[in-house]
This record gives structure tokens, C-alpha cells and sequence, in this order.
């Protein structure tokens, strides 16, 4: 009988071998330049204002969303123990959240040419008047127009701008009842994505449009009365062609139009489907753009991550293209976002106090 040996039964009980520590470090510090590349690469494309290709273009829409992949790196740089690694992480980190919560164009500032700001006057009765304002993208006329009238109803709109909107969708809307909310509309029915309209209880008149603009964007002007005083608003339907496709330059040049309204006198309000983010350099060049500043009522509000598009069946990040904009001499004030059945735009609310005159 062989003699048994008791290293046999030692071996067989032993542990596997562990992986070296320095073997999981470097699984780590693999992950975290693994989830910085995207964010760099994007990074580059939002910091540098040029004139990038369409990709890049595409992808700086989405530049919010890189906080998490961001953070994810410097979560796997700490984990694989290298001090430089996670140092360089934690400042991408600080980029994003610099670039999530602007300290810059998107927060209201002294208009001179406007005279007193409005909260000098907002303790007078009647030194101002209120807005409550709404615009959609209505998706070639297939918004729910019910939900429109619902929405407008329960949240006291004064002033509507709707964009890509059909006569189908005006014949719906009357059905529905917008016209005894909003007695005075400008307008323009139309296939293809071209029709607009703005619906509202004060006065409108037609005032041109953008020239040479994709689709029409027309301005008018708004007057408002109350307690003796009114106040004038001159409102930009903004509805700028996507950059996909062979649309990038006319995209550019919508954008570059729009920037140029900012330096007429009054009370300035752009609403509408943009087609652009606070995050393009083309976008926030309209709010720095001419002799005074604009104000992007959603970004001054802390609403980066609340998206306006896509509200349909496409699996991407939700992104705010979707825009109210106006002169400093316009506050705003309970911005909100409301899904609408039918289009892939989300509505965007804002209450507007414009200064008035006697």
C-alpha cells in the first residue's frame, strides 16, 4: 500500500493564488482612461470655438452628460492609486461642472439701454406686466392639439409660439377651444416644417421676418396693456435648421441672424426650437452677440438636465434645444418643461415681466 503523502491534502485545500494588488490597479487606471477619452475628446470640440465638423457638432449637444462619465474616471483613478491620474480626473470633473452651471451669459444683467430694471419697478402696481409664455415644436402638425389647449388652460398662457405648425393642426386646435384663451394669432400654416404661429391675449402685428432664415422665422410685435401702462415686447418665433445633413451652414447662418436681433432696442424675447444647445459656441454667440447681452431663461434657471428633446422613441441623452431668450430688461421666472403626446419637442414655460411705459 503507497504511503500518502500529507502535502497532497495541503495543496488541494490551499487558496487559488490572488492577483497581484499592482494587477488590480492597473484593471482600474485602464477604466478610468477608458471613460476620460469621450470626455476629452469632447471637451476639445466645446472649449475650442471653431467651426467643427458635423460630428463634433452632433456630439458637443451632449456635452452636459459627460459630468457622469467624468466623474466615473476620477472614481477609477482614486481606485487604481496613481495621484496624477486622479488629479487630472478630478479636474475634468471641475470642467464639466464649470460648464453645467455657466457663471456667464446665461445670468441676467443690467440692460442701460432699458432704463430702471424691472424689480425697481415691480413693487408699483402696475409698473409691469406679467407673460406667461409657452413654446412647442408641434412636429409637422402631429402635437396633441388637446394637450396644447390643456396646458395653456391649466398654467394661465398668455403667449404662444408654436413651431413646424399646420393647418391641420390650427382646424384642431379651434376644435379644441384655443381661440377663446387666446383670441389673436399671427399665423402661417404650412407642410414641410415651415408653418409657425403665435396665439395670444394682447395685441400682435406682424413686424417682417429674419432674412434669409431656413424656415421662416417671423418677428412680432406684442403690445400689452394694463392698469393705464403698456408694455411692448418684440418676439422672434425661432424655428433654425438642424445641423445634419448638408444643413450645417445654413444652421450657422440661422443662428447668426438670430444673434444680430439682439442689439435692437425694447423689450427682446426669441422663443422656440433652436436646434442648438448652450453648449455650441454658435448658440451662446446670440447671447453675447451685438450691443447688450441675452439671457437664456432656462440655463439661468438651473435647468441644464432637463431636456426638451427627444421626447420620443429615440434612445439619446435628452438635450435642450428648445429656448426662451430675451434682453435684460425682461426677468423671468418659473421655467418649466411639459411632455406633449405626439411630438418628439417638449413645451418650455416661462413667466416673462416686461417693464412697462406710461
Amino acid at each position: 500500500m503507497p504511503t500518502l503523502n500529507p502535502m497532497m491534502f495541503r495543496t488541494r485545500g490551499r487558496a487559488a493564488p490572488r492577483m497581484p494588488a499592482g494587477g488590480a490597479a492597473a484593471g482600474w487606471r485602464w477604466l478610468a482612461g477608458l471613460a476620460a477619452a469621450p470626455v476629452v475628446v469632447v471637451s476639445v470640440f466645446r472649449a475650442v470655438p471653431r467651426e467643427w465638423p458635423i460630428t463634433a457638432v452632433q456630439l458637443v449637444s451632449f456635452t452636459p452628460w459627460l459630468v457622469l462619465p467624468a466623474g466615473a474616471s476620477l472614481l477609477f483613478a482614486v481606485l487604481g492609486r496613481r495621484r496624477w491620474m486622479a488629479g487630472a480626473a478630478a479636474g475634468l470633473v471641475a470642467v464639466q461642472l464649470f460648464w453645467l452651471v455657466p457663471l456667464d451669459y446665461a445670468r441676467p444683467a443690467t440692460d442701460p439701454a432699458a432704463g430702471p430694471a424691472p424689480d425697481a419697478v415691480a413693487n408699483a402696481e402696475d409698473g409691469t406686466v406679467e407673460l406667461r409664455t409657452m413654446s412647442l415644436n408641434a412636429k409637422l402638425g402631429k402635437a396633441d392639439a388637446a394637450e396644447i389647449v390643456r396646458l395653456v388652460r391649466a398654467n394661465g398662457v398668455t403667449l404662444l409660439a408654436l413651431q413646424e405648425y399646420t393647418q391641420g393642426l390650427e382646424d384642431r386646435l379651434a376644435a379644441a377651444g384655443l381661440p377663446a384663451l387666446l383670441p389673436n394669432r399671427i399665423s402661417d400654416p404650412a407642410g414641410r416644417a415651415a408653418g409657425t404661429a403665435v396665439y395670444s391675449v394682447h395685441g400682435l402685428v406682424a413686424a417682417g421676418e429674419v432674412p434669409d432664415s431656413h424656415f421662416p422665422m417671423p418677428l412680432i410685435r406684442l403690445t400689452a396693456e394694463a392698469n393705464g401702462r403698456r408694455a411692448v415686447v418684440e418676439l422672434t418665433n425661432v424655428h433654425v435648421r438642424a445641423p445634419v445633413g448638408v444643413g450645417l451652414p445654413k444652421w450657422r447662418s440661422d443662428l447668426a441672424a438670430l444673434g444680430r436681433l439682439a442689439s435692437q432696442p425694447g423689450n427682446v424675447v426669441l422663443a422656440g426650437d433652436f436646434n442648438a444647445s448652450y453648449d455650441h459656441a454658435e448658440f451662446r454667440e446670440i447671447l453675447q452677440g451685438g450691443a447688450r447681452t441675452l439671457v437664456d431663461v432656462g440655463t439661468a434657471a438651473g435647468s441644464r438636465l432637463v431636456p426638451t428633446w427627444p421626447m420620443g422613441d429615440l434612445f439619446l441623452p435628452g438635450i435642450t434645444i428648445d429656448h426662451v431668450l430675451t434682453s435684460p430688461s425682461v426677468r423671468s421666472a418659473d421655467y418649466a418643461v411639459h411632455r406633449v403626446p405626439g411630438t418628439d419637442h417638449a413645451a418650455i414655460m416661462a413667466t416673462l415681466t416686461v417693464p412697462a411705459t406710461g
